[in-house]
């Protein structure tokens, strides 16, 4: 399949437009396959309205509910992976291991090492899936499960009680974040191999947090259908990311599945379920949607953990101010009749954001963050992740009334 770069219909900015998420169908079938002009690739986290996989509910809990049918095939017994005895080293991945794909085996091998993980946005909520990666508690999920919480929320299979977790690093270009649960020890934990072994047309499950109903984890099976994908992906509102070397597949999934293992038959993670394409705003299911590659998610995860100098790499929460945003352009300047000829225009404001407490409204324009002047909504993300969660930001702002400057705290969880 030819490389993909579909550009959002809705505006992209720096958070989620939580308002634009559809009220949760009572049982969504799988979608067919459609025309990629039509598309929008969204993230797959629940409440999040996105061209990738989080799910998640402004103002309300999660409580979707959806039972995907599996039909397992027959044969192997994986086996049941261990504990990592040494928390401490580089995760590595595993020799591939294949064979006969049996659903029922690898869910139950790879259940107790996948999380349910929420989070609190601004007024809102969010919902997406986690991946155990050592036996005290580092978690792998997708940067935008994550992006702008307030509070994170873990929980685990087989334990009553949510654990609170924080931010350890993150790199935002590749959707990529890392998290520790916090109190917890002798978890199990999931396996990876190389995603260099993948053929088009090899079998494959995937599993997540589908909708952020909670429980056991949402299985679906599917094949490969494309490698080494480039996409454009965005949560609603929010800034669009290029990802590059994605695996395409056909697995069925739906928002809050953002952050989930792909599998393969000998239940090894091969790929991070991250975005799905879907017809607009109101669609939830998806079979057209991508993983980002293990390779690549190992490679960042061990920068992350060695606390490597990648400028690419964010330790800790980055501030957010609770805006979504798109670049202003010269006719939509004029039409809002507003003196300036650049910077990001805001196009929804989280209630109880620190943009909402400062005045900032939609089609405002902000023109600068901390000293740094903002032209585009590239501009205004990087201003904004220069900066720490509790620091103190000017903020400058044109609207119709004139121009505003303000001191913003910025939100944001501390690690």
């Amino acid at each position: 399949m030819p490389e993909i770069e579909q550009p959002s219909s809705e505006p992209v900015g720096t958070l989620p437009d939580q308002s634009l998420l559809p009220p949760p169908p009572p049982a969504p079938p799988a979608p067919a396959a459609s025309p990629a002009g039509n598309s929008l690739w969204h993230r797959l986290a629940a409440g999040v309205v996105v061209a990738a996989v989080v799910a998640a509910a402004a103002g309300a809990g999660i409580g979707w509910s959806l039972a995907r049918a599996i039909n397992p095939h027959s044969n192997p017994s994986p086996t049941i992976t261990q504990p990592q005895t040494n928390p401490d080293a580089p995760i590595q991945a595993a020799r591939p291991n294949t064979g006969t794909l049996d659903v029922s085996a690898i869910a139950a091998k790879v259940n107790p090492a996948v999380v349910d993980i929420n989070t609190v946005v601004g007024s809102g909520r969010a919902a997406g899936t986690g991946m155990i990666i050592t036996s005290n508690g580092l978690a792998l999920t997708n940067n935008h499960v994550v992006d702008g919480s307030t509070t994170i929320s873990v929980t685990i299979a087989g334990r009553s009680q949510a654990y609170t977790a924080h931010v350890v690093g993150v790199n935002p270009s590749a959707d990529v974040a890392v998290i520790q649960i916090e109190g917890v020890s002798g978890l199990p934990t999931i396996t990876f191999t190389s995603s260099s072994t993948l053929r088009v047309g090899d079998a494959i499950v995937a599993i997540g947090n589908a909708l952020g109903q909670g429980g056991t984890p949402d299985v679906s099976q599917g094949s490969i259908t494309a490698l080494d994908q480039t996409i454009t992906a965005s949560s609603g509102g929010s800034k669009a990311e290029r990802l590059t070397g994605m695996i395409q597949t056909d697995a069925t999934i739906y928002p809050g599945d953002s952050g989930g293992p792909l599998l393969n038959s000998a239940g090894q993670v091969v790929g991070m379920i991250t975005a799905g394409q879907v017809q607009g705003f109101r669609s939830s299911a998806s079979n057209i949607n991508y993983a980002i590659a293990s390779d690549t998610i190992l490679t960042i995860v061990n920068q992350i953990r060695s606390r490597s100098t990648n400028p690419a790499i964010i330790y800790g929460q980055v501030g957010y101010i609770g805006v979504s945003a798109q670049t202003l352009d010269a006719a939509t300047s004029a039409q809002l009749g507003l003196n300036v000829s650049s910077g990001a225009l805001v196009r929804a404001v989280v209630a109880g954001s620190p943009a909402d407490g400062a005045g900032i409204a939609r089609n405002a324009v902000i023109t600068s963050v901390g000293g740094s002047q903002v032209t585009t909504i590239d501009n205004l993300g990087t201003a904004i992740r220069a900066h720490k969660p509790g620091e103190k930001v000017s903020v400058s702002w044109v609207n119709q009334s004139g121009t505003h400057t303000a001191t913003l705290t910025l939100g944001g969880i501390n690690p």
